[in-house]
């Protein structure tokens, strides 16, 4: 080669890019970029709501590889053939180098919505990595879930011309989301975790309990989006609450009868639609 570069395999370059792709925790990132953007279009932002989601984008993909990154040692340690690292696709030292990138574009990313509401981002991401450096294996490991996901919707509010935090129920809601995402997210690497001394929140509280308290945590999400606007309920909000009260009841029914399988956890993640649903109708 010219220079004396060396060319990298092909199926080398192929392994790396998946390895970099899977190590973002793509459908979780999806997920939270999606709502940003869908948010934003929900309260006016136009146009701008693109720009929105490239900054949320940017911060997820800083947070997904540098929890790879951080965790690289522990999913080693458990055999954790699902993470990339393990697999051999991508080391740590690159996840690492990806993860500070992202975190650096993300920045003037963030600051491009107005100094208001890219600082309101910067906390949300913020928030994913001090999960991921260290308040994941404490019983404040639902903290940042909770900032991250409360402050989320201010980020496209702030963004309007004389824009203002979201409401106080939408922050909430969201914040109540965020915590029973956490919950649902953790559970089925409960016996992981715990053989690398991780003892976060979900953790401590058990599989049932901590499936149990996911699924009142996004009915209280849905509860609270649906009954906080002034007036009766309108149809959307009232399909919501009878799926969301209907999936609860299920999900309590197969917790107690298999609590190894996964029809409970399908639950809570449908429940989680339903209050995400509602947060963008809402506006």
């Amino acid at each position: 080669m010219p220079g004396g570069q060396v060319a990298v395999p092909v199926g080398v370059a192929v392994r790396r890019l998946h390895g970099l792709v899977a190590a973002t925790h793509p459908l979780p990132a999806a997920a939270v970029t999606a709502f940003a953007v869908a948010y934003a279009l929900g309260v006016g932002l136009g146009a701008r709501a693109l720009a929105v989601g490239v900054a949320v984008l940017a911060g997820q993909l800083s947070i997904g590889w540098s929890n790879d990154w951080i965790d690289a040692g522990r999913d080693v340690a458990v055999g954790r053939a699902d993470k990339p690292v393990v697999a051999g696709e991508v080391t740590a030292p690159l996840l690492r180098t990806a993860a500070l990138a992202a975190l650096v574009v993300a920045v003037p990313l963030s600051l491009a919505l107005g100094v208001r509401a890219g600082l309101a981002h910067l906390v949300v991401v913020a928030g994913g990595w001090a999960y991921n450096a260290g308040l994941k294996a404490t019983v404040w490991s639902w903290l940042p879930y909770a900032v991250a996901f409360g402050t989320l919707p201010s980020v496209a509010t702030v963004a309007l011309p004389g824009g203002s935090p979201a409401p106080a129920a939408t922050t909430a809601a969201a914040a109540l989301l965020g915590v029973g995402a956490h919950l649902a997210n953790v559970l089925p690497d409960l016996d992981d975790d715990a053989a690398t001394g991780v003892r976060g929140l979900p953790h401590r509280l058990g599989r049932r309990r901590a499936l149990l308290a996911t699924v009142a945590l996004l009915l209280a999400a849905v509860l609270l989006v649906a009954l906080a606007p002034a007036g009766a309920p309108g149809p959307l909000a009232l399909a919501g609450l009878v799926g969301a009260a209907a999936l609860t009841a299920w999900c309590v029914l197969e917790a107690v009868r298999r609590p190894g399988g996964r029809r409970p956890f399908t639950a809570a993640m449908a429940v989680a639609g339903i209050a995400v649903v509602l947060l963008v109708a809402g506006g």
